[in-house]
């Protein structure tokens, strides 16, 4: 397969201005708003609560482990179909863990998905580990940060 190579774009609306710009470290917001040309939605960001964020709105470490999630959920359902098992639901509770420094920068140090994956036979349980595993090497957002992305998945069989 031949190498691609894709672009993303959005636009990005800092919308915390007071009327004193950042005169000062209390003097304005953290909120700003997220959108995309052809997008239904405009996501409203802030910063985490502990650095001045509205709680209300997206941070943007929420946001990474949204994508990390979203894009092993994508790949896994591709892997799935292609491999003939049914998944009826999924759904995920990442927890993501990140270190604050002394110097007042930070890091993650890992993020751990939690899917819960529910098939339609029994049968197809017990490949759905090795398709996680797999999922996680494809997976474009995994593979482009410099932590561990590690899985507590269960599965379970749910009858019609």
């Amino acid at each position: 397969m031949s190498q691609k190579t894709h672009q993303y774009t959005l636009q990005l609306n800092w919308t915390g201005n007071k009327g004193q710009g950042t005169s000062a470290y209390d003097a304005y917001e953290r909120d700003h708003e997220f959108s995309a040309a052809g997008k239904q939605v405009v996501i409203p960001g802030s910063s985490d609560p502990s650095f001045r964020g509205d709680p209300t709105r997206y941070n943007p470490e929420e946001l990474l482990l949204a994508s990390i999630s979203s894009c092993h959920m994508l790949w896994f359902l591709h892997l799935c179909s292609t491999n003939k098992i049914q998944v009826i639901a999924y759904e995920d509770e990442p927890i993501g863990t990140m270190l604050e420094t002394k110097s007042g920068s930070g890091h993650f140090t890992e993020v751990t998905l939690r899917p819960k994956v529910k098939v339609a036979t029994e049968a197809m349980l017990e490949k759905i580990p090795e398709l996680h595993h797999k999922a996680n090497k494809y997976c474009f957002i995994a593979n482009s940060v410099n932590f561990p992305v590690l899985h507590e998945g269960t599965a379970e069989f749910v009858k019609s």
